[in-house]
């Protein structure tokens, strides 16, 4: 893989580091880079078999204590880890990422110890599949504006309503819903676990996206669906804490994804200008191919060092609001141009199906969408400045 060769970032990182790195590429390089292709094509792959040898080698529960099944390391190698996954494969790395940080996180920082001792084991062996489920059709940016109701009732909730656009859907055995139990706004909000064999919840229609085809996504229908008090994650119309103590992590590591997808189409991109001959010579040694280089790999490592920069201050409990929401603008942003110059210095074949630039633009995409958008991104940065 040839931007490992040219990257200066492997000095930003401990030997310990440099080793998970190699791992995780090694595994993503054999094992999903030559099934990418498939994985869009088809708009599947087998989660549970790829689950579970991302639990065998510890990577599911990266962030998790040791006590629980996990690996007990940092957010930045959890960053490392989404964007070397990401860059075999765009749909396996979102799955990834909204099992491993949206959910399994999420209940590291705020289940309790009865629940953790529940759940993590098997999220982090990946026996389960996890998801995180807020977006409903009226609410996607305004995520507070929420309608799915959940009345109390004896010995917990019912809930009835709809989510849409869950990342993992369709397939995932634990997810953490947010749902209304109390007045319009934020402060009527809670967050629940729930199970997938939960009566009265079903995942609806399978979603066909632009992109990340292979990352199963649904909509999420609960119709009179009983969840106990023991499911309550956090505390009863307290919802909005627990979404806003894991938003940072999650806008950190939805980052990694695009730079994981910059990485793969210099790793198509370099070796096919030096083939392509036109005019009696390899395209790549004409001025602007290389200016092109120049600027695709330079979007590429600016982006994964201010990753690893935040993701640093992330593990000293130090990141803000502005710098997450900035390296996903950043890498975000960053990979769309990538992988538009990338279908460019492929010409023609860039625009066939043959080869797979046109896929990592489709890819790409859906992160200046998804966990808020871009510009939803600069008023969280823009606010902040401006305090």
């Amino acid at each position: 893989m040839l931007t490992r060769r040219f990257s200066s970032l492997k000095h930003l990182l401990s030997s310990e580091q440099l080793q998970l790195r190699d791992a995780v590429q090694r595994y993503a390089k054999t094992t999903l880079t030559p099934i990418a292709d498939e994985i869009d094509r088809t708009a599947h792959f087998d989660m549970h078999k790829v689950w579970r040898q991302l639990g065998d080698l510890g990577l599911m529960g990266i962030t998790c204590p040791a006590a629980y099944g996990g690996s007990e390391l940092g957010y930045l190698e959890h960053f490392i880890c989404s964007e070397e996954i990401s860059r075999g494969s765009g749909s396996v790395g979102v799955s990834y990422i909204a099992h491993s940080n949206l959910c399994l996180n999420q209940i590291v920082l705020n289940a309790t110890e009865e629940q953790k001792r529940k759940f993590l084991p098997k999220l982090c062996s990946g026996e389960f599949i996890g998801a995180l489920a807020m977006s409903e059709t009226e609410a996607g940016s305004d995520v507070v504006s929420m309608k799915l109701q959940a009345k109390a009732t004896q010995g917990g909730f019912v809930l009835n309503g709809t989510k849409m656009w869950i990342t993992n859907g369709p397939v995932a055995d634990l997810l953490i819903v947010y749902a209304r139990t109390g007045a319009e706004g934020s402060k009527g909000i809670t967050a629940f676990l729930i199970e997938k064999d939960f009566k009265g919840y079903h995942p609806a229609q399978y979603l066909d996206k632009l992109g990340i085809r292979g990352s199963p996504t649904s909509e999420l229908v609960f119709e009179n669906c009983f969840v106990p008090d023991s499911h309550v994650l956090g505390q009863v119309n307290k919802g909005v804490y627990v979404l806003m103590s894991g938003l940072n992590y999650e806008r950190l590591l939805l980052g990694a994804q695009p730079c994981g997808l910059m990485m793969n189409a210099l790793d198509l991109v370099v070796p096919y200008v030096r083939q392509r001959k036109q005019f009696g010579q390899a395209i790549g040694e004409f001025q602007l191919i290389q200016a092109k280089l120049a600027d695709m790999w330079t979007l590429c490592e600016s982006a994964r060092s201010y990753g690893y920069l935040v993701a640093q201050l992330a593990d000293k409990g130090k990141a803000s609001n502005k710098e997450c929401a900035s390296v996903f603008l950043l890498a975000s942003e960053s990979a769309v141009k990538v992988a538009l110059e990338a279908v460019q210095c492929f010409g023609g074949n860039g625009y066939i199906n043959e080869y797979s630039v046109g896929r990592l633009l489709r890819d790409s995409k859906i992160n200046e969408i998804y966990g808020g958008t871009k510009e939803i991104r600069r008023l969280v940065i823009g606010r902040e400045l401006v305090k």
